[in-house]
């Protein structure tokens, strides 16, 4: 294959990264108005979200094929990648805190446990604490 057949099969390519990450990050977008609840909208908000974003710096990167442009989208992906669990974990532990999450939809509730054990007089607690 010559140069610009190369160049001409990674256009296609970035076309449908770029369209891959644009429905992914529409679909993020609707999960996160039509979902009932905030655990629901919150996986809706971040899976989505973060896999378009990939794809739409993978296109990008193909289509820009400049070596300090794709090193700054690979930062970008893996920053959005190390912080965005994070984030997450941290807003549905604020939203369980504040009264937000439906219980009657949890399977499993561990937190209500661990945050019942740390509260003053509570059983099992160690005094010097």
């Amino acid at each position: 294959m010559t140069v610009q057949q190369w160049e001409t099969v990674a256009d296609v390519v970035s076309i449908v990264c770029l369209l891959g990450g644009a429905f992914f990050a529409f679909a993020a977008g609707m999960g996160a108005l039509r979902f009932p609840d905030l655990l629901s909208r919150m996986h809706a908000g971040t899976k989505p979200q973060v896999l378009g974003l990939v794809l739409v710096l993978v296109g990008l990167a193909l289509r820009l094929r400049e070596g300090g442009a794709v090193w700054a989208l690979v930062l970008v992906a893996v920053f959005q990648m190390l912080t965005a669990p994070v984030a997450a974990h941290m807003v549905g532990r604020a939203g369980f805190r504040t009264g937000k999450v439906r219980n009657d939809l949890l399977v499993v509730d561990e937190l209500t446990r661990d945050l019942e054990g740390t509260r003053p007089g509570a059983p099992g607690r160690d005094a010097d604490l």
